[in-house]
């Protein structure tokens, strides 16, 4: 498999499209609609203002929710040459201090809502750097259609994104990308997953996360396509916009999927122009998928990666074979082995299950100040990605866990993906979560989470004992009205292990739970 056009960065992606569609709408954010003159134009003039205030080629942080502004000040900011950090613009003013500590940004772009934790950091943030930008603030995206600016251009081998992880085990990471990295990744995601000219892409979730920057925004500007911007994600306001906009594509995740299948506008909402959706973040049960397609009449392309590796080295082609449970085939470039998860360089035997390393052109360079972390990660030319699966006899790969998830119950490996996926298939179980705790006599034990209404946890356990052998069974059934969520819609598995280990659900009890054996 050939990749399709490669630019050296996101940027030359943009200016590209502005060349080539300058008429077309580019970009759409409630009542903001921008052709692709204008948005790069937007660009140009922040570009070479943020380069007068000297932080071309430094660090710029931004602190800003999903809007048309977002969209503008990312392109300008690795316009300028400056190494872009989106941050959670939700964050706590002590989460937002540790993450500019280690970033040390040049500039800080910031949402007026957010200005007030901003200011609670005065005694270690010079104001001088702080730019607001959002209602009731600058608007970037109020300018001429006129490009009266050129668009720079950014070095493609200097660093690009400086994207945090998640942090729900600790202090986020920062991941340094490159521009030529990100671009690439764009490109070879292109060449499994292609979006047209004429798609209408739906970002609705964060844009400070890497994957609707990837899967939303980049891609967009590499197609010159339409991308349309949900300010606030709500099943409701998503599928009203995907009726409205005449949305062709856009990328979620298992909880939005869910959410969506259970909201009462899904029985009345215009599928038609839907075509194709993605999924990942997290593993997409296969009934789930299911029951979208026949729904809605579109497809869902499962993939896989992470912040670390670009993101995407792995999806379900658009046209071509899909493996429901499988998250595709590898992208071209891309090497990918299953090893052994304690020593990390034995192959596995064919189909067998082992941690995945990968190497490609799109992998991280390392980590902002975490030489130990980086040297673990990154182990002669290979990143070790934490999660275990395996190949199978078509290439396609599959995830059954991450590394740190994987439960030894008295001595046996346990999974607890599977265990989800068996879940997922019991009628009257919406959302599933299995994870290990510490038990004095097996070592550890599964404890399971489910959001079931109309069931009880012995309902559960039967059915889960007619599909389990005996040591994948759960020590402890409870049922809960949710689960706890991260800022992008993972399950916080974290959190869930937490609230065990202090005999507390984490969301609202609905009964007495299995007690663990």
């Amino acid at each position: 498999m050939t990749l399709p056009q490669v630019f050296p960065s996101v940027v030359h992606m943009l200016a590209d499209a502005a060349r080539r569609h300058p008429d077309r709408e580019a970009l759409v954010c409630e009542y903001e609609r921008l052709s692709y003159a204008a948005y790069a134009s937007a660009v140009a003039r922040f570009s070479h203002e943020l380069i007068e205030r000297g932080a071309g080629g430094g660090r710029i942080a931004l602190v800003l929710p999903n809007s048309a502004d977002f969209a503008i000040a990312v392109f300008a900011s690795l316009a300028a040459g400056a190494q872009t950090a989106p941050l959670n613009p939700l964050y706590t003013a002590h989460e937002l201090g540790e993450i500019l500590g280690d970033c040390r940004p040049d500039l800080i772009l910031v949402d007026p809502e957010a200005m007030e934790k901003i200011a609670a950091l005065a005694d270690r943030i010079d104001p001088a750097t702080v730019i607001e930008i959002g209602p009731g603030a600058r608007r970037l995206a109020h300018g001429s259609d006129e490009p009266a600016l050129t668009l720079p251009l950014p070095d493609p081998d200097t660093l690009g994104i400086l994207q945090y992880t998640g942090g729900t085990t600790g202090t986020p990471k920062g991941v340094d990308i490159t521009h030529r990295a990100t671009a690439t990744n764009v490109s070879q995601r292109q060449a499994v997953v292609p979006i047209g000219e004429d798609d209408r892409l739906l970002v609705m979730t964060p844009l400070y996360h890497v994957y609707a920057s990837s899967m939303g925004l980049f891609a967009a500007a590499y197609a010159g396509a339409t991308l349309v911007i949900l300010p606030r994600y709500t099943p409701e306001a998503a599928l009203t916009t995907i009726a409205k906009e005449g949305i062709t594509f856009f990328a979620g995740s298992p909880t939005i999927y869910h959410g969506l299948l259970a909201h009462p506008l899904m029985g009345r909402t215009d599928f038609t122009r839907l075509a194709l959706c993605f999924s990942g973040a997290s593993a997409l049960p296969a009934e789930t998928l299911a029951e979208w397609e026949r729904r809605t009449g579109s497809v869902i392309c499962e993939g896989f990666g992470q912040t670390e590796t670009g993101p995407v080295i792995a999806a379900n082609p658009r046209d071509g074979k899909r493996k429901a449970g499988s998250v595709g085939v590898i992208l071209p470039e891309t090497e990918v082995q299953i090893v052994d998860p304690v020593d990390g360089e034995t192959l596995a035997p064919p189909l067998e299950n082992g941690e995945i390393r990968v190497r490609g052109p799109q992998i991280m360079t390392g980590y902002r100040n975490r030489p130990d972390e980086t040297a673990q990660t990154l182990r002669n030319g290979w990143l070790y990605t934490g999660d275990i699966g395996f190949i199978d006899v078509d290439g396609y790969l599959n995830i059954r866990d991450r590394k740190k998830d994987m439960v030894i119950v008295s001595g046996f490996n346990v999974y607890p993906r599977e265990i989800e996926e068996v879940l997922y298939t019991c009628p009257g179980v919406r959302e599933a979560a299995a994870f290990g705790v510490p038990h004095p006599r097996k070592g550890e034990a599964i404890h399971v989470q489910v959001v079931a209404p109309d069931l009880d946890s012995e309902a559960i356990g039967a059915f889960l004992a007619e599909r389990l052998t005996r040591y994948k069974i759960p020590s402890s059934i409870q049922i809960v009205d949710a689960l706890p969520k991260t800022a992008v819609g993972k399950v916080d598995k974290a959190t869930l292990r937490m609230d065990a280990l202090a005999k507390r659900p984490s969301g609202e009890r609905r009964e007495n739970q299995q007690p663990i054996q």
